[in-house]
């Protein structure tokens, strides 16, 4: 509906006590300090990352490291994707999933054998050092795997995306959502919500990594096309954005072993510098869009209670029974 700014452009505003609050929190000094402190040199300090904004790469640094305690245990020892900004317009992004020369120390090399047989090589980072080294590149998106490097042949979560046709309003993906966690409780799996910072929402089921990838895309994809058979008007198993007309497409793809999904807490490749952040079920429909939050709101959100309680310490099995009942 706005007239003045793209859709992707307009994000939830912040009532101007909590954007005071973030500002504290992304003090560029601290964030050249914290660079300091952790052994990266932090090139162009003053580097605007977002058109129209105020958000310097050492606004970002003291992002991170506002936000460490709760996305270090998303992404630590995780194989990730990297999304670089080359030209400071998000115009002109890239995933890096390799070493290249010039990285930072504190971004992890490593190498890894897949299903196929074939051994590839991954990059991972364990630390707020790799998350400034990262800053340091442009990155603008952390994407990590469902598994721990040490395991990687077996998955520690699943995730349904739900990618809405460009139509649809923010309400129907909330419903999608709730809907899909009440099909997965009924299964027996509870999941927690994320709002991805771009159009949809993540829900996201924790596992005990005993099944393999084969079985969690399997249940993935069933799971996704019994929602699309059920409810035919609503939810679509197909990426064809062609068949997605008016519909959700259920993105079950993230599951399969080399696949990412964005991590909680990292910041967006967008503009208006949104933020994926993780809250509650019952605060999902409170909120008017996926990209709510940015970095100032982010920031201050992370010093509250985490909204995933009960998440890492949940211990549920993607069983032969629960698999069988979607197909």
């Amino acid at each position: 509906m706005r007239e003045d700014k793209r859709a992707d452009q307009v994000v939830m505003e912040v009532p101007a006590t909590a954007a005071t609050v973030g500002t504290a929190y992304l003090d560029p000094n601290m964030g050249k300090e914290i660079a300091v402190a952790v052994g990266v040199n932090l090139t162009h300090p003053e580097k605007v990352m977002y058109p129209g904004t105020k958000v310097t790469k050492a606004m970002l640094v003291a992002y991170y490291a506002a936000v460490a305690e709760k996305i270090l245990p998303h992404i630590q020892d995780r194989p990730l994707s990297l999304v670089r900004d080359t030209d400071g317009d998000l115009e002109q992004t890239f995933f890096q999933k390799h070493k290249l020369p010039g990285m930072p120390k504190a971004i992890h090399d490593g190498q890894l054998e897949k299903i196929s047989g074939k051994e590839s090589r991954f990059l991972w980072v364990d630390d707020l050092a790799g998350l400034v080294g990262g800053v340091q590149m442009n990155v603008l998106e952390f994407h990590v795997w469902g598994s721990l490097r040490q395991r990687p042949s077996l998955p520690h979560r699943m995730i349904f995306d739900i990618d809405p046709d460009e139509g649809l309003d923010f309400g129907d993906v909330k419903q999608a959502a709730l809907d899909i966690r009440g099909v997965l409780e009924a299964l027996g799996l509870q999941s927690w919500p994320l709002l991805s910072g771009g159009k949809g929402v993540h829900v996201v089921v924790p596992l005990v990594a005993k099944a393999n990838w084969e079985a969690v895309k399997g249940f993935c994809q069933d799971f996704a096309e019994l929602l699309a058979r059920t409810d035919p008007s609503r939810f679509v198993a197909n990426m064809s954005k062609a068949k997605r007309k008016g519909r959700m497409f259920i993105d079950y793809l993230r599951n399969g072993q080399g696949a990412t999904a964005i991590c909680p807490w990292s910041t967006r490749a967008r503009a208006g510098a949104p933020c994926a952040v993780p809250v509650t079920w019952d605060e999902l429909p409170t909120f008017k869009a996926a990209n709510a939050f940015d970095v100032f709101g982010a920031a201050v959100r992370a010093q509250q209670p985490d909204a995933w309680e009960g998440y890492f310490e949940t211990e549920q099995i993607l069983t032969a029974r629960i698999r069988k009942a979607v197909r």
